[in-house]
């Protein structure tokens, strides 16, 4: 005797109430997630006495909360807003380059067949999983053997073929079809003109999508760049940041605040972009 098995659907009342408690999930997380970003905010309008005395939480008397810290930011005696713009050039040239040829290689791997393809993926995706530090070394060994140490060029080049952007261009560019290739070298179009002129603008979700997370990732970078930059005059923010915290003193007016406005840039990107972020990042998972 066949048995018959019997689908479960949920009542609406039931899907309302399985809603209305995922909202109160992410809003929770939302609110434990903004604890510390608050914390900082809040800590950046008190005096660097009671930073000392308190250090950060979400406690203060209002009434002496001040701009101290702000007014010292932007006309004191120090070298943040030089910081600050060596971070900008830094990240508009490593994340425009990167973009530039991660996309040229997933481009390659997405519409060509060539001998020993399959081993080059393998070492991309290889790549992906070791950790920075284990590459640190033979990475600043080649950067001494080109001359490059104490330049932005020795900074960005490690990172030109990034191999998550590869990765992530590639299973983009394998839900275009292959036709609008096809139809370019038909119409007599150069190899790079197709790239430029057809598959390059199609891509400006998936582009969007990977410059906000190699603007994150090289707005924040500290160790890489520590290691490279040994001239203070091109330090970047999280170095001119650090280099602020001494056995001697630690300038908390400056540290504190400009962290605060460290954070602009990369909300001004995001939100910038976010109309490509989420269809950048689903547009790859399905093939068209």
């Amino acid at each position: 005797m066949a048995t018959t098995s019997h689908l479960y659907i949920p009542t609406p009342v039931q899907r309302r109430i399985t809603g209305t408690l995922l909202v109160l999930f992410f809003i929770l997380l939302g609110v434990v997630a903004l604890i510390p970003f608050a914390s900082i905010v809040l800590t950046s309008f008190k005096d660097s006495g009671e930073i000392i005395r308190n250090g950060f939480n979400l406690t203060a008397d209002f009434k002496r909360l001040n701009l101290e810290n702000y007014e010292y930011v932007f006309s004191g005696s120090h070298k943040y807003f030089r910081w600050f713009g060596n971070s900008l050039l830094l990240t508009f040239m490593q994340t425009a380059s990167t973009l530039f040829v991660s996309a040229w290689v997933g481009y390659g791997f997405a519409f060509y067949e060539f001998k020993g393809k399959t081993a080059l993926l393998v070492c991309v995706l290889i790549l992906m999983m070791i950790p920075f530090e284990i590459l640190m070394i033979p990475l600043y060994k080649e950067i001494i053997a080109l001359k490059l140490p104490n330049t932005y060029w020795g900074v960005i080049l490690p990172y030109l073929a990034h191999p998550i952007a590869i990765f992530f261009f590639m299973q983009f560019m394998k839900s275009i079809p292959r036709e609008i290739v096809d139809s370019g070298r038909i119409d007599g179009c150069s190899e790079y003109g197709i790239f430029l002129r057809l598959i390059l603008p199609t891509m400006k979700p998936a582009l969007a999508a990977m410059a906000i997370f190699l603007g994150m990732a090289s707005w924040n970078a500290y160790l890489w760049p520590l290691l490279v930059i040994k001239d203070s005059s091109k330090f970047t923010l999280p170095i001119g940041l650090s280099s602020l915290m001494t056995p001697y003193g630690n300038n908390y007016q400056l540290l504190i605040a400009g962290s605060v406005l460290s954070i602009l840039p990369i909300v001004i990107l995001f939100i910038s972009m976010q109309k490509f972020f989420i269809e950048g990042m689903t547009a790859g998972s399905v093939k068209g």
